[in-house]
C-alpha cells in the first residue's frame, strides 16, 4: 500500500534524476549558472516537487491531477534544456540519451498515475 508520495516509483524516478541532473550541472561553464544550468535544475526538480505536492491535496481530485499535469509540463521543459545541454556539448550524446529516456518513461508514469490516481489510495 501507498501510504507516501515517497512511496510512488514515479516520486522516486524524479527525485533521482533531478539529482543527477544537478550534480551534472556541476560541470557546466559558470556563465550557464543564470541560464541553463538553473533552468534546467528548477524544471527537473519541479517534477518530483509537483508529485509531492499534489500527493498532499488528493482528497480533491481537480488540484492532484492540476499538480499532475504540471509534472508532465516539468517533464517536456526539462527534455528541452537537456537538448539545449547537448547541443552546447555540455553533455555527450550517451547521457543525453539516458537522461532524455529516463525523463520519458517518468513522463509515461505520471500520465498513468494521472488515469490511475484513485488506485493510489485517497
Amino acid at each position: 500500500m501507498i501510504q507516501s508520495y515517497k512511496d510512488l516509483e514515479v516520486y522516486k524516478r524524479s527525485f533521482n534524476m533531478a539529482m543527477e541532473i544537478f550534480w551534472i550541472t556541476r560541470k557546466f561553464p559558470k556563465e550557464e549558472v543564470y541560464s541553463l544550468t538553473s533552468q534546467i535544475t528548477r524544471s527537473s526538480r519541479s517534477i518530483s516537487a509537483n508529485i509531492s505536492e499534489g500527493w498532499a491535496k488528493r482528497n480533491f481530485e481537480a488540484v492532484f491531477k492540476q499538480h499532475l499535469t504540471h509534472s508532465l509540463g516539468s517533464c517536456a521543459e526539462t527534455e528541452t534544456w537537456l537538448d539545449f545541454a547537448l547541443e552546447c556539448k555540455y553533455i555527450d550524446t550517451s547521457l543525453h540519451v539516458q537522461l532524455t529516456k529516463e525523463n520519458d518513461e517518468i513522463g509515461k508514469m505520471l500520465n498513468k498515475l494521472h488515469q490511475n490516481w484513485t488506485s493510489y489510495g485517497k
